[in-house]
This record gives C-alpha cells, sequence and structure tokens, in this order.
C-alpha cells in the first residue's frame, strides 16, 4: 500500500504543535440567545414569499437552530472520524501518520468540546432524537475501509463542506461574534485536516484498480446528496421548535426553495470539483 506524503504529515504536526483549546478561543458572552446567530442569507428559508410573512422572534430562533443543526452535523462526523482513526493506531504505522492522527483526533476532540459548549450555552430545548445521521452516509462512515479510497474520500466531503460554509460566513455581515469564533477555529484547523485527508486519498487512489473508480462515484454522489441534506436543511422538529408548526411541510420548502438550492450549489461546487479532479464522476 501507497504511503501518504509523511514530508506534508510531519509540516502539519508541526504547525499543529501550538494547540489553543477552542474553548478559550470563543467569546462565550457573545452567544446570545436575543441575537440572531446566523445573517438572513444563510437560512434555508430565506427568498421564500412566506419568508417576509415570519415574526423576527421566528426568524431569530430559526437562525440559531440553523447553527445548532450544523453543529450536530460536526458532532457526528468527528465521532465517526475519531471512533474510526483510533481504530487504526498501532505501533506497525509510520511514525509520521502516528504523530499527525494524534494530533487530529485532539483538534476534533476540541472541535466537539466546543460545540457542545455552543449548543449548551443556547439554552433552547433540542431533545435527544430530533437529530439523526443520513443512514447510508453514516453506514459508509462506518463500514468503508479506514484505510481505502472511499473512506478517504468521504472524509473529504466530512471536512470540505462545513469548510465552505464556514469560510463563506465570515465573510458576512450579520454573524454573531461567537459563531464567527466557531468558525474561524474550525477553518484554521480545517485547513491542516483537509490536506491530511487529500494526502491519504491520493495515496489510496494509487492502489485502487482504474476499473473501480468508477464503482465508487455512485456511493459517493449519493454520501454527498445525503449530507448536504442534513447539513443545509435541518430536522423538521427544528422548524416547530423555532415556532413553526408542521415542520415537516417547512422542511418540504426549504429543500425546494430555489434560492436555498442556489446557495448550497455554490457552497458544494469547490467540494465536487476538488473530488473529480481525482477522477470521481459526482454530476
Amino acid at each position: 500500500m501507497q504511503n501518504a506524503d509523511h514530508a506534508l504529515l510531519r509540516q502539519l504536526s508541526e504547525n499543529s504543535q501550538r494547540y489553543r483549546d477552542p474553548l478559550a478561543a470563543v467569546d462565550w458572552t457573545r452567544l446570545d440567545r436575543e441575537a440572531c446567530w446566523l445573517p438572513e442569507p444563510a437560512l434555508s428559508l430565506y427568498g421564500l414569499a412566506a419568508w417576509d410573512d415570519l415574526a423576527p422572534d421566528v426568524r431569530r430562533r430559526l437562525s440559531q437552530y440553523e447553527f445548532i443543526n450544523v453543529m450536530h452535523a460536526g458532532l457526528w462526523l468527528e465521532r465517526v472520524f475519531m471512533q474510526r482513526l483510533t481504530r487504526r493506531l498501532s505501533s506497525r504505522l509510520a511514525r509520521a501518520e502516528y504523530e499527525y492522527f494524534l494530533h487530529e483526533m485532539r483538534e476534533e476532540s476540541g472541535h466537539s468540546l466546543m460545540f457542545l459548549r455552543a449548543i449548551e450555552a443556547a439554552r433552547l430545548p433540542v431533545p435527544a432524537e430530533a437529530w439523526r445521521p443520513p443512514a447510508l452516509a453514516d453506514w459508509l462512515a462506518r463500514r468503508a475501509p479506514a484505510g481505502g479510497a472511499l473512506f478517504w474520500a468521504a472524509t473529504v466531503v466530512a471536512e470540505d463542506v462545513p469548510d465552505k460554509f464556514n469560510r463563506h460566513l465570515r465573510g458576512l455581515d450579520g454573524v454573531n461574534p461567537a459563531v464567527r469564533d466557531i468558525c474561524t477555529v474550525h477553518c484554521i484547523d480545517e485547513a491542516r485536516h483537509i490536506a491530511a485527508a487529500r494526502a491519504q486519498l491520493e495515496a489510496a487512489l494509487q492502489d485502487l484498480p482504474r476499473a473501480l473508480l468508477p464503482l465508487l462515484s455512485p456511493l459517493l454522489r449519493l454520501l454527498v446528496r445525503q449530507y448536504a441534506r442534513v447539513f443545509y436543511a435541518p430536522p423538521a422538529q427544528f422548524y416547530e421548535l423555532s415556532g413553526l408548526p408542521h415542520g415537516e411541510r417547512w422542511r418540504r420548502m426549504a429543500l425546494r426553495n430555489p434560492v436555498r438550492q442556489s446557495f448550497v450549489r455554490e457552497r458544494l461546487a469547490p467540494t465536487l470539483h476538488l473530488l473529480e479532479s481525482y477522477g470521481f464522476r459526482l454530476q
């Protein structure tokens, strides 16, 4: 099996040595339940005719629950990734990979603690079963061979999709300052994680018979669709908790919202282009 670029992994480990706890990097006093967390153009219902009729407190609460949805997606992916990565750690692993994986697990653990703190700081009801991962994406993340091309391609998706959303948010007006802090911490660390995942994917693809690549593309395409669907459209119960009865109807409206569809396509385009540059067919 081909090895990932060890020189790159050593450089990434060196860049991770000056670790700062994400919990200390966020001004939690600014995570005010009485303020909007996300700007209106970043919300799933923005652009619909019904949007103009929503009360200000409903819009505000929706902005909070939509960011809570993003954090739940992050908690799920980081939990699965760390579970899979832990099983790869062994004395047989090259030192550069072993050391880098330890750095990444420390950073991913910090992100998860940051997400949990933000959800708790909101002091909003979030029922335990309200958020569930998409079935196929969850199965693939847990079952795809941890050293294989499909696993590392899925890891690129899991890290690059939220990264592009976070980077977009940081350039918008109207983002809550604490939310901006969270996005900034995530972007800085994810730049390293994405670089490492790409190196692992490139190494895995060198071992993959080219005839198998077309067989992986439909699975990866479905994974991207399922992940984007839950990332960009919160569960029906989150709409109801925001003050919108019949949450399933509102979620369907969000998924069919042409303004939202355009927003999602723009955020996903760099990720799809990156994966297609490796030979995957995703569109």
